[in-house]
């Protein structure tokens, strides 16, 4: 069964929902989000080499990494707030804007699924309609979907 990343952003409000579900238990989708190792291998577009600066992961940590193709770099941080195995708490923020301090407030939760399944539901605030409307036009959509689709072939190896 292939399962759908589904991107909810209502116009005019400043959040996303992302949702989706993993034929995986939540131990192993808490690890693939937890290890820097295993993160490189499938956050992102898959056409882009992640780079992991820093992941420090845990209450008070941050993190920045770095996606690059051909030369270019796109460059993001953010400070961990709480990690559990069922919520994680982060800002994130992308280094390029002329303007600093676009930053997001991603709160993640895994839920355990009937049948050794998991939901990942993602609910992102920005502080502007700007600001979330700027990310989904980045390409935002296309890395998720990207993503999931590389953490799936992951998940099914077992990590």
């Amino acid at each position: 069964m292939k399962n759908k990343t589904i991107i909810t952003a209502e116009p005019g409000k400043q959040e996303v929902f992302i949702t989706r579900e993993f034929n995986a238990p939540r131990e192993l989708v808490f690890k693939a989000y937890t290890d820097p190792k295993l993160v490189a291998q499938w956050l992102g577009p898959k056409d882009l080499v992640m780079t992991i600066d820093k992941y420090d992961i845990r209450s008070g940590g941050s993190y920045r990494y770095i996606h690059s193709k051909d030369g270019e770099q796109y460059v993001f941080r953010g400070v961990f707030h709480e990690i559990s195995i069922d919520r994680m708490i982060q800002t994130f923020e992308y280094e390029g804007l002329p303007e600093k301090g676009h930053v997001s407030l991603d709160n993640l939760r895994l839920e355990e699924l009937p049948g050794n399944r998991t939901k990942l539901t993602i609910h992102s605030i920005f502080q502007s309609v700007a600001d979330r409307d700027g990310m989904i036009q980045s390409g935002m959509e296309r890395g998720v979907n990207e993503g999931h689709e590389r953490l799936d072939a992951l998940l099914e190896q077992g990590i």
